[in-house]
């Protein structure tokens, strides 16, 4: 993976670094007098040099004998020395915008990697999808490290999706400099049965010397997970209690502890290390899915590691979670994840670990951000039109298509309704006493009820499956997105039938996105052209459209934190209880489709 590194691979440079380490080559930068967070021996040693040459760290101590009169040098006194952070799970398209807007937000607050699973542009554009992405990547001044998406689609046979991967586009990718491993494998149950298919991917991986990453979304930590983690899968990000991350951190499986936008789950999971005491070196932290109002507000990683540390972690072992933890989880603690000889000078300098405000990023030797401020322009990048050309539905929506009718005499019925939980990924199957009239099921305020559609977008059968919704608490008009995980289809909920035709009709005309409308009227409109994902305008603009949504949201009634991102996984038939996809209602507790009324 040294292509990555940006610069001279580590065996093009041994002589030269070795030389500039005693000082017989002058170091291009010294970095002087700082307390080093040595994330090795978990410890803070004060006074530190660090001398850089080539973009590597050479030496660590006393470094007065490698400055020469070309000698850049960083004064460190007053600050604390951190290896770069590294993001082991992260959905890049969540953020929606571009890599490089999603860098150009995230570097400045000390993020120097990424492990990116692109497994939503993989849905709706397929392997052209993900090479888009790479290629926009390998120009940053953030490593990116690409993990090739398992799951195209994420169930098959019970949705549809732009695309479809299988063993022998995995075996191929796994060849292409960039992949580190393979994507979440969120068929768990496949793995488990057996299915031919899905070991033909983890035999390729595990052949290619690549690591495999999971998503095993049950609380089951006996047979279940341990027949998953014996197939070779490495790690997994889906714990939501402290019992389920120490049964996974037990058996020798990197358990990567989530806090996003919508999903905080650092509060529960963290407390499988700070009550137990456990040795943390198979803990890792992760932001997954993280939109732009928080990167630009409470930032990336620093937040996460600052949740960490606010919930009881030592700042210390907070910081091998996001450092060293997750380079030796991907095998690259040779290059990356601390400050040491030889590996990249990719260092953080930080005044306060407990603030964890980002002073001062360095990159490859390069200061490229200072004070929260990029310090370097970044590449521009252009997705091609195909990319923003992807939502093609079979007609325009009307009113009558989104009629839920009800068994013939029926004056109430029993009726399977997803339950939402705030900021969590899971959902509840319920069974509620719904009134019916004129033979059809309608939202309803008072049972905090609303209407679904989840509408294949891609150009295929154009399907659409119906279902209800509660907990959004919304009082009228509908929104739509085609930000649905993880075939990412055109997913509409709503009070009344008209107003959700309006909004997925809006998304169909613009190349998708996320809409809010009331009595006819659009209240905010986030436009998603590149693959229907993500913006090709500056994080600063998506932000302020994110946060123009998320108002519009709040009149039509829903009070909850990041209410599209809860929506967006509505869709998703591989997490529990209860989903709904283009092919109708999924019990994604037995891998079933059921009806709406019982």
């Amino acid at each position: 993976m040294e292509n990555h590194v940006k610069g001279k691979p580590l065996w093009a440079l041994t002589a030269k670094l070795s030389f500039a380490a005693q000082g017989k080559l002058k170091a291009d930068t010294v970095i002087k007098g700082g307390k080093l967070v040595n994330v090795i021996t978990a410890e803070i040693i004060p006074e530190v040099d660090v001398a850089i040459k080539y973009g590597r760290i050479v030496l660590v101590g006393k470094a007065d004998h490698t400055i020469g009169t070309e000698t850049k040098i960083i004064d460190a006194r007053d600050y604390y020395l951190v290896p770069g952070f590294l993001d082991g799970h992260i959905h890049v398209e969540s953020s929606m915008v571009s890599l490089s807007e999603f860098s150009r937000a995230v570097i400045p607050n000390g993020t120097t990697a990424i492990f990116m699973d692109p497994h939503e542009i993989a849905n709706v554009l397929g392997v052209e999808g993900v090479k888009l992405m790479m290629r926009e990547g390998e120009h940053l001044p953030l490593k990116v490290y690409t993990t090739m998406p398992s799951c195209v689609p994420a169930a098959p046979g019970f949705e549809d999706a732009g695309a479809k991967f299988g063993a022998e586009e995995i075996k191929e990718s796994m060849q292409w400099p960039g992949v580190i491993g393979l994507g979440e494998m969120m068929n768990f149950p496949g793995v488990l049965a057996g299915d031919a298919e899905v070991h033909r991917e983890l035999m390729a991986t595990l052949e290619a010397g690549k690591v495999i990453t999971g998503h095993y979304s049950i609380p089951e930590t006996e047979i279940g997970l341990q027949a998953y983690i014996a197939a070779g899968i490495r790690s997994d990000h889906e714990s939501t209690h402290p019992e389920d991350a120490l049964a996974k951190m037990r058996l020798g499986m990197y358990a990567k502890l989530r806090e996003g936008s919508a999903w905080h789950d650092v509060k529960a999971t963290i407390k499988a290390i700070t009550e137990t005491r456990v040795d943390s070196r198979f803990g890792i932290l992760v932001s997954d899915d993280t939109h732009p109002n928080t990167l630009l507000v409470l930032g990336h990683l620093n937040h996460v590691v600052k949740r960490a540390v606010e919930e009881g972690l030592d700042p210390i072992r907070a910081i091998q979670m996001v450092t060293i933890n997750t380079a030796q989880c991907f095998g690259l603690d040779h290059e990356l994840g601390s400050i040491t000889p030889g590996r990249c000078a990719d260092i953080l300098l930080i005044k306060d670990l407990a603030a964890m405000k980002v002073n001062k990023v360095i990159i490859n030797g390069e200061t490229v951000a200072e004070e929260g401020k990029m310090l370097i322009d970044l590449p521009a990048f252009e997705y091609p039109e195909f990319a923003k050309n992807s939502v093609h539905l079979k007609k325009s929506l009307k009113p009558e298509d989104f009629i839920i009718t009800s068994p013939p005499g029926s004056q109430k019925v029993t009726a399977r309704v997803i339950e939402i939980i705030e900021a969590r990924v899971g959902t509840l199957q319920r069974q509620l006493e719904l009134p019916v009239s004129d033979r059809q099921i309608h939202a309803s305020v008072e049972h905090d009820v609303a209407k679904l559609m989840c509408l294949e977008r891609h150009g295929g059968p154009g399907t659409a499956g119906l279902g209800l919704v509660k907990g959004f608490q919304l009082k009228g008009g509908a929104v739509a997105s085609t930000v649905a995980h993880d075939s990412h289809n055109l997913l509409i909920m709503g009070m009344n039938d008209r107003d959700m035709a309006l909004a997925g009709n809006t998304l169909a005309g613009c190349g998708g996105g996320m809409v809010v409308v009331r009595d006819g009227k659009i209240l905010a409109l986030l436009p998603l052209p590149i693959a229907g994902l993500m913006s090709d305008r500056p994080v600063e603009s998506v932000a302020e459209q994110v946060r123009a949504l998320d108002k519009a949201w709040k009149e039509i009634g829903c009070p909850l934190v990041s209410p599209f991102m809860t929506m967006a996984l509505l869709s998703l038939p591989v997490l529990p209880e209860l989903r709904l996809t283009n092919r109708g209602l999924v019990d994604t507790i037995n891998f079933t489709f059921v009806d709406l009324v019982v």
